[in-house]
């Protein structure tokens, strides 16, 4: 077999369970047989069934029942008489908005929680509400609830230091950041880890920061603390990006070189698709075939990245290979992947292809969603076919897809360009009624269209109007264009 196909060519390379049951002595002989005979005749498929319903039903109250718990320890946790609650729903509470991220909710039920008879502050609580804020990019919040920590009487560990230092991080605040790794080098007993150092490298590019780069890797080279997968993938991730191919290729063969911290998946991804978001095909082929000889296969996001790059290059022919290698191979296309090509044959005017994978993504079962349908209007649109925009619009009604404020500009636009100017006012005011705020792309494109039409007084309506009020806009829209 062999190790490696080349990406122009139309191929792509990318347990038995076992049963026991022992049976206590007291069950066996003869005895123990009449015991089982009895348990057979009972055990009927009619009363089996009978038991699975019984059980099925006992799960889903008990399972309603906690949400219902969970809700009220919510409404809960806004008064201050509450003090010896159930600590399973009050942690269950914690728990679900955290994960959700729904900070603010989270900081109240813990609060709530910090009331109780039974509450023992622990600094894993305390981390992952930091971690959540990060998440959130709410760094005042986070640095407030360190302060809280110490007043439980906690010694800050690894963990919670790191997500201090990741929320200031991950909204920017990088020398912030930077601060509480040093606080942590003061500390004796609370040094920071390559977990750390991962983190905040990852702070470092998102934000465009790589001369801090070279200074982090020397701290944890004095430290005696060597880069991870992580730590490489965050470096090699970022420099691609920031389309520093050199620095990513030296990065990439100090990885390989090192010996233990070897390239994976994500490392494949990385390298692959920042040559492919660069147009540079040829090398985004070369590291594919390299990886491969390394052993590491593509997944369905290598596949999405090799689709999304040839066809930006316009490089169908190739699209079309990988796409016929996934089929053959039965990698299941995501929606994601559906949703690339379908924007790239739009984009190339190609509406027959398009529609084609349309089609065969919901033959799959696969459910469009907002992005999908935004896809479909922007090419018709483009294609000057508004009553196939109508046909997507009825869809969307009649689907449960959850809408976002760039559909709604979508949409808008269409009908703007199209110069149905009731119909992009009626979307206008939909947007409110979905919960969608307009943005300045809203107002921008809805006031091009009005001044193409040559309705200056609605598009300078609109312009003294574009965010303090939304709904009222809408109403006296409505009212000029009637």
């Amino acid at each position: 077999m062999e190790r490696s196909v080349r990406c122009s060519s139309s191929s792509f390379l990318p347990s038995p369970v076992s049963c026991s049951t022992k049976f206590p002595r007291e069950f066996r002989g003869q005895k123990g047989i009449i015991f089982l005979r009895i348990l057979a005749a009972k055990s009927t498929p009619e009363n089996t069934s009978q038991a699975v319903q019984k059980g099925s039903k006992k799960d889903l109250s008990r399972i309603l029942r906690t949400e219902a718990a969970v809700k009220a320890i919510e409404k809960k946790a806004n008064s201050s008489k509450y003090n010896n609650l159930w600590p399973k729903v009050v942690l269950e509470a914690l728990h679900d908005a955290i994960r959700e991220n729904r900070w603010e909710s989270a900081l109240k039920i813990f609060n709530l929680l910090r009331k109780q008879h039974w509450y023992q502050p622990k600094c894993r609580t305390y981390a992952r509400l930091l971690a959540m804020l990060g998440n959130c990019r709410q760094p005042n919040q986070a640095s407030l609830l360190f302060e809280m920590l110490r007043s439980d009487g906690l010694r800050p560990t690894v963990d919670v230091y790191t997500a201090l230092a990741s929320a200031y991080g991950l909204s920017g605040l990088i020398d912030e950041a930077l601060d509480i790794i040093h606080d942590m080098n003061s500390t004796s007993d609370c040094k920071p880890d390559v977990f750390t150092y991962s983190i905040l490298i990852k702070c470092c590019m998102k934000f465009q920061r790589h001369e801090m780069i070279d200074q982090m890797l020397a701290e944890m080279s004095y430290l005696g603390i060597r880069c991870s997968n992580v730590t490489y993938n965050n470096i090699i991730d970022g420099y691609g990006k920031a389309n520093l191919f050199e620095k990513m290729e030296n990065s990439l063969l100090e990885m390989i070189g090192s010996g233990e911290s070897l390239p994976d998946i994500f490392t494949l991804n990385s390298v692959v698709g920042a040559y492919g978001n660069g147009g540079n095909i040829e090398k985004m082929e070369k590291w594919f075939d390299e990886f491969q000889l390394m052993g590491i296969k593509p997944d369905v996001m290598t596949f999405n990245i090799l689709i999304k790059s040839y066809g930006r290059a316009m490089m169908y022919e190739k699209m079309g290979q990988v796409v016929d290698y996934m089929r053959k191979r039965f990698y299941m296309p995501t929606i994601v992947t559906y949703n690339i090509i379908i924007e790239t044959f739009g984009k190339a005017g190609n509406i027959y292809k398009m529609e084609e994978f349309f089609l065969e993504m919901k033959h799959r079962g696969m459910k469009p969603n907002s992005i999908t349908y935004c896809t479909l209007i922007s090419a018709y649109s483009r294609v000057g076919v508004v009553e196939k925009v109508d046909s997507i619009m009825r869809q969307v009604e009649n689907s449960d897809v959850l809408l976002d404020t760039a559909f709604f500009n979508c949409a808008i636009n269409a009908y703007g360009h199209a110069g149905d100017m009731e119909k992009m006012v009626e979307l206008f005011s939909e947007m409110k009624v979905k919960q969608c705020r307009p943005d300045n792309i809203t107002f921008a494109t809805m006031i091009k269209a009005f001044n193409a039409k040559g309705m200056f007084e609605a598009a300078n309506d609109l312009q003294r109007k574009m965010l303090p009020d939304n709904n009222s806009a809408g109403t006296k829209l409505s009212r000029i264009i009637a």
